[in-house]
């Protein structure tokens, strides 16, 4: 029995009722999760200062011990240089940045003449656009007092967070969307169950639940599998033998246009979820924010259902 995708007469209202909620929370608690991410932004940054002798020092050695730096040293620049303009500025393997970036790694297979000299052009590259208005004592040559130092680490700070404040925003959000499912589960006696070594989605007891759980799925067509990451995964206290759980995915939208890009995400995942376990599979999301008619129409339309935050509820409506 579907919840809310078979109710298109409510949907106008609660949708409504979503974006209201997530604005009061945005208000109210994103500057502060900006704000806490900023404090420990400024920290790291500071911890690369002094890494790298206040900016003095970007050779192959401090890169090599200290790849995950690289994002900081972008935004120490002026103007302030997108990894791709990092790399045709440098003229530097692609692969190299992407993995300093996303990994803070080095890569492992990489010929050490070429990360050598790629390196080199790295750091030769960042000290030649570092900001002179933030860095005044790299132009001066004089030691920089505490002011200047912490000066220089905030703005850099804001930088870094200006460029991933979406991304502090969603994952306070989410977290928070988490701890709103834990509660409502633990207020009717459910268990909450670690995810880690020996928690399995498959071997789940009645009555118990878990977060970020991994789901493996077959790929159609083919003999290959990955793992689906699923936020929520609950046992219903009623289950049978061999009854799969309930899948939960919790979605959060501060407009209207970047839901309906990712829209097809859920679809897809719901497609391999049925493709592997067959049509029996729960899968919904969990939804706050700005999700319109069109978002909810195409999801339905895939046979996703879904929980409103604000009526957290409607979970009692899936036999939990």
């Amino acid at each position: 029995m579907a919840v809310n995708r078979d109710k298109p007469d409510r949907w106008k209202e609660d949708i409504a009722q979503s974006v209201d909620m997530y604005n009061t929370w945005f208000v109210q608690f994103a500057p502060e999760a900006y704000r806490t991410t900023r404090v420990q932004t400024t920290k790291d940054v500071e911890a690369t200062l002094k890494a790298t002798d206040n900016l003095r020092d970007i050779g192959v050695a401090l890169l090599k011990a200290n790849p995950g730096v690289l994002p900081t040293l972008r935004m120490s620049a002026c103007p302030l240089l997108a990894v791709d303009r990092l790399i045709g500025l440098a003229g530097v393997s692609k692969n190299l940045v992407k993995v300093m970036e996303k990994e803070g790694k080095l890569p492992p297979r990489m010929p050490q003449s070429k990360l050598d000299g790629d390196l080199t052009k790295i750091g030769a590259t960042i000290k030649k656009m570092a900001d002179p208005d933030i860095f005044v004592w790299l132009e001066s040559g004089d030691s920089p007092s505490k002011q200047e130092l912490y000066r220089a680490a905030t703005i850099v700070a804001d930088r870094l967070c200006g460029a991933t404040a979406n991304p502090i925003i969603r994952n306070a959000q989410e977290e928070r969307q988490l701890a709103a499912i834990c509660d409502w589960l633990t207020s009717i006696d459910y268990e909450n169950v670690p995810a880690g070594v020996g928690t399995k989605y498959d071997e789940m007891q009645p009555g118990t639940f878990s977060f970020r759980l991994n789901v493996p799925v077959e790929q159609e067509g083919t003999d290959k599998s990955l793992n689906i990451p699923v936020d929520a995964v609950v046992m219903p206290k009623s289950a049978r033998v061999g009854e799969l759980p309930l899948l939960i995915e919790a979605k959060s939208a501060g407009d209207f246009t970047n839901v309906n890009k990712q829209r097809k995400e859920e679809a897809t995942k719901m497609r391999q979820l049925c493709w592997t376990y067959g049509q029996e599979v729960r899968f919904i999301l969990f939804l706050c924010g700005y999700f319109d008619s069109g978002y909810l129409g195409y999801e339905a339309a895939e046979g996703i259902d879904w929980v409103w935050e604000h009526r957290i509820d409607d979970l009692g409506e899936l036999g939990l």
